[in-house]
């Protein structure tokens, strides 16, 4: 009997230990589940402010990333223009023949150095040789014309002739030699010296020299070709006066003047900058744009520069204390500028950065702020904030991009 007794106690305890030990169990499970479902809602609330990025300390210094604050710097204020490379009318010449005929030589091509007076090429024609011809014939005659003037002259003095007949031998002396005069020029203009000229030494080939010093930039005629006034055999053009014409916005234009000086580069070649000074502000627009013409000279060897370059210009205008930031401080993101300010940090020892740190524990949020951009110079950029931020507000002056990166892989991961 005391036997059963005891098995019955035994039971008891078994059953009574079980069902603490799921009471425990059911009370235990509903902890872990709020446990779980509160650690989501942080993970949520850290995400849900897309403009954000909160960063651990031990990330900010693998990364790089730097604070700071927007200084008051003094830039140098810039503007900002296009233009093309132009050398004036007087330094470029078309080279053309004043007498029509075949080219028969070309003594040049395009790249090759000339100077004035320099032959370019050779024309032939044999009527070339018609106002020669007629010059030596007025030569003889017009000894003879000077023979009977004399003659009539002293018969006119002495009464021994009439008058009408001097009158005569006048009018035909002055007659030839105005033809003389004539003939003369027609055949300089040939490139002819007409003292040089005898019967039996006509002249029908023409030299064609080249008016100005400077570089051969194309040569049209051909060998065998007719050219005549209108056909150019070749093009020169002296680069020593080459400017720049800049087309500035009306708007702008108050903010230039003489001697102000401008460094451009070329379009195509950004990689070497150049230095001109501006010598002429224009007065009229520039067809139906409202952009003026400003000419500016180039300052430096034009080695390499050629007539019609497109160029990239920046005006240095006055110096100015703004607010600036590094220039790498700034981020664009959809079309839009930003730089990122502190806007949860938990102490002044999470931006110490000490060497050896293990604690990684604290972090940073991040916040993404919009500038429009201003001046750039010695690597500063002048912003202008277009959200109001606390005074003193420190700013990530290195690494924005890898915080910009975190940002918009944050806001992927909670989209998904």
């Amino acid at each position: 009997m005391k036997k059963r007794i005891i098995i019955a106690h035994l039971l008891l305890s078994v059953l009574w230990l079980a069902s603490c030990v799921e009471k425990k169990t059911s009370e235990e499970v509903p902890n872990e589940k709020e446990a779980h479902a509160t650690k989501a809602e942080n993970h949520e609330a850290q995400h849900q402010n897309t403009n954000t990025a909160i960063l651990t300390e031990m990330q900010m210094k693998s990364i790089g990333v730097e604070l700071g604050l927007i200084e008051q710097k003094e830039l140098t204020a810039s503007l900002k223009a296009n233009g093309t490379l132009r050398v004036p009318n007087q330094n470029r010449a078309n080279i053309n023949t004043l007498y029509a005929g075949v080219v028969q030589s070309i003594r040049v091509q395009p790249g090759d150095a000339v100077r004035k007076g320099q032959i370019i090429a050779s024309v032939i024609n044999p009527d070339f040789m018609k106002p020669q011809e007629e010059y030596l014939a007025l030569i003889a005659r017009l000894e003879l014309a000077q023979v009977e003037y004399d003659r009539q002259k002293e018969l006119s003095q002495n009464n021994a002739g009439a008058l009408k007949n001097f009158q005569t031998a006048n009018t035909e002396l002055q007659t030839l030699i105005t033809r003389k005069n004539t003939l003369c020029q027609q055949i300089r203009l040939m490139g002819i010296n007409p003292t040089e000229l005898n019967s039996g030494k006509l002249i029908s080939t023409l030299t064609v020299k080249s008016p100005i010093s400077g570089v051969v930039s194309s040569v049209s005629a051909e060998l065998g070709s007719y050219v005549d006034l209108t056909t150019p055999i070749a093009e020169i053009v002296d680069n020593s006066q080459l400017h720049l014409d800049l087309f500035v916005f009306e708007k702008d234009l108050p903010k230039l003047r003489e001697n102000q000086l401008i460094h451009f580069t070329l379009t195509n070649a950004p990689g070497r900058e150049f230095d001109a000074q501006i010598f002429s502000l224009g007065s009229s627009f520039e067809g139906e744009s409202k952009a003026v013409s400003v000419h500016a000279k180039v300052l430096d060897k034009k080695t390499g520069l050629i007539d019609g370059m497109n160029i990239t210009a920046i005006v240095s205008l006055e110096k100015a204390k703004v607010p600036a930031v590094p220039t790498e401080a700034i981020v664009s993101y959809q079309g839009q500028d930003f730089v990122f300010m502190v806007s949860g940090l938990p102490s002044e020892e999470t931006l110490s950065h000490k060497p050896g740190r293990e604690d990684t524990a604290q972090s940073v949020t991040f916040e993404k702020v919009p500038v429009a951009k201003g001046t750039t110079d010695i690597g500063y950029t002048e912003i202008t904030l277009l959200k109001p931020v606390p005074l003193n507000t420190r700013i990530v002056v290195k690494g924005a991009f890898f915080v910009l990166a975190k940002m918009t892989n944050s806001g992927d991961e909670h989209a998904h």
